[in-house]
């Protein structure tokens, strides 16, 4: 396998795992300052998915910082593969969870017009974060079950 930025133990891999980590520490922190985002379920499961993004993303940016370190490749199929199937769970519930939080921050905002009452900017935006996160793990997932086909 060629070493193509974007790819594990690449500095584009890095970037990669570091930007997912910074934009769902932002979600996480922005909707865990609400007061009440545990009383809608939506919220709830974009707390839990962005601290799974969190915890994968980083453990993830810590194996790049050392291989590329040590100089050492991550390019072995077995890697690759379990790199790519985790950032494909990890995409999809963060997905999920900004959809369902999505739909209900509209729901809160254009529906009920009840904004005053919440806290809607915080909301807006810990989804937008999420969404961030979701899609350059979704860049990562790509990158890698491009190169487990290309083999």
């Amino acid at each position: 396998m060629k070493d193509i930025q974007g790819m594990p133990g690449t500095k584009g891999g890095l970037a990669l795992r570091l930007s997912q980590f910074i934009f769902a520490v932002a979600a996480l922190s922005v909707m865990a300052s609400t007061s009440d985002f545990a009383s809608v379920t939506a919220f709830t499961y974009l707390v839990v998915a962005t601290s799974l993004q969190c915890l994968w993303s980083l453990c993830l940016a810590i194996v790049d910082i050392y291989a590329l370190l040590v100089m050492r490749s991550l390019q072995n199929y077995r890697i690759v593969i379990s790199f790519a199937v985790g950032d494909g769970i990890a995409s999809t519930f963060t997905f999920a969870a900004a959809c369902a939080s999505a739909g209900i921050t509209v729901l809160i905002d254009n529906d009920l017009n009840s904004c005053d009452d919440n806290h809607c900017l915080q909301f807006e935006t810990a989804t937008a974060m999420a969404f961030i996160s979701c899609f350059s793990a979704l860049t990562s997932f790509l990158l890698n079950f491009w190169s487990l086909a290309s083999r």
